[in-house]
């Protein structure tokens, strides 16, 4: 696989970090998760369980080993410099300036690793004003003006389904690693990621940034081609009051659309800007959507060239055939579903090992190979340094 023979150490907790570094271990990594002595990684008592373990743990955390720390003794310290010291990327995600204040912040680290390619990820990154405000996704939607996008039919905004900022952070930071790596090959030296999830988010919306940077005026919903301007972009309501999307703006749709439905009249307006000239467009499409049920409409749209989709709820999507096809649902020996790996090569693919670790597991393995005696391991644990689900 891709990243056989690098060896990731995992400091960060809930999405960002641990989705980044399982993709790693899916592609042949060796991720090593470093989880305080007492709580451990907070996804593991999130949402449901399957026969104790959460789904999310399970789908962020498979493949990966697990080292029980305290991080606030010096003697917890000195084991992770060991670990560095052994390895290829350290991910953080601790608030800023945690990790020099334990000892582990990337110039501490890299005295002791200098080929080390660190990653801190932090809602607005390791500098400026925002630097120290508490802050998980949505926060950082807000402040970025992402979430003022983001509204219903009755204007107000509404949580995204998606945590956009995690995703987005953590997609982008490997892509930051990778590059890293890379270069190490030239210069066989490190480097040190600075990732803040708002500035991933700002990256992340060149298509609806142009009246904000032209005029300094906030984007009118109804105005914008991909926020509801467009009568061929948008949601509509079936007879049996669920979903469907028509999401193509190109006049061929319309065509392919409007005609059959006995309204080629209506193809001109779409060629008009988004906005309040298509409202005849989208007027009939929201009262004939409304005479058939979303059955209906599917088999309705069958072999015609037009982007249209029903909405899908989650249980749907995971028994949809075409992405069964695709190994995005993948089942383990128990029968759990698993989210399978975006990344797919031709060649070495992903072979994603599917247990998560318990917590603490490879506590004894991973000292032991850092030169620690048994003795010396006992006395770590005894003096609450270390835990091990074996000990």
């Amino acid at each position: 696989m891709k990243l056989e023979g690098l060896r990731v150490v995992d400091l960060s907790l809930f999405l960002p970090g641990p989705l980044m570094t399982q993709f790693m271990a899916d592609h042949g990594a060796e991720v090593i998760k470093v989880e305080s002595i007492h709580e451990g990684e907070p996804n593991r008592e999130i949402g449901a369980k399957r026969d104790g373990v959460s789904v999310y743990f399970a789908n962020t955390h498979r493949g990966k080993q697990s080292l029980a720390l305290n991080l606030k003794d010096p003697a917890g310290v000195e084991v992770l410099m060991r670990l560095a010291a052994r390895s290829d990327v350290m991910v953080e995600a601790f608030r800023p300036g945690v990790a020099e204040r334990l000892g582990i912040g990337y110039a501490q680290v890299a005295k002791r690793a200098p080929r080390i390619v660190y990653a801190s990820i932090a809602a607005f990154g390791q500098s400026g004003p925002y630097r120290d405000i508490a802050a998980h996704d949505l926060a950082t939607e807000a402040m970025t003006g992402v979430l003022s996008l983001n509204r219903g039919g009755d204007g107000k905004p509404a949580i995204p389904a998606l945590a956009n900022a995690d995703m987005l952070a953590s997609m982008m930071t490997l892509s930051g690693v990778l590059m890293a790596l890379y270069r190490r090959k030239e210069t066989g030296k490190g480097d040190y990621l600075d990732m803040a999830m708002a500035d991933c988010l700002l990256a992340c919306l060149p298509n609806n940034m142009g009246v904000a940077m032209t005029e300094r005026r906030q984007p009118d919903l109804k105005e914008e081609r991909a926020l509801g301007g467009n009568a061929l972009y948008g949601i509509y309501e079936t007879k049996e009051r669920d979903f469907v999307v028509l999401a193509g703006q190109e006049l061929k749709f319309a065509k392919n659309l409007l005609e059959p439905l006995g309204r080629p009249d209506l193809v001109a307006l779409c060629a008009l800007p988004p906005g309040r000239g298509q409202d005849p467009v989208r007027e009939f499409l929201q009262q004939t959507f409304r005479t058939r049920t979303k059955a209906e409409w599917v088999a309705w749209f069958k072999g015609r060239d037009v982007a249209f989709a029903p909405m899908r709820t989650l249980p749907e999507s995971l028994d949809d055939p075409h992405f069964k096809a695709r190994g995005m649902v993948l089942k383990d020996a128990r029968g759990w579903d698993h989210l399978g790996v975006p990344i797919r090569f031709a060649d070495e693919p992903a072979r994603p090992s599917f247990d998560p670790p318990a917590h603490g597991q490879h506590t004894c393995a991973i000292l032991r190979s850092l030169g620690y005696a048994d003795g010396e391991i006992a006395q770590l644990k005894a003096k609450g340094v270390v835990a091990d689900a074996s000990l």
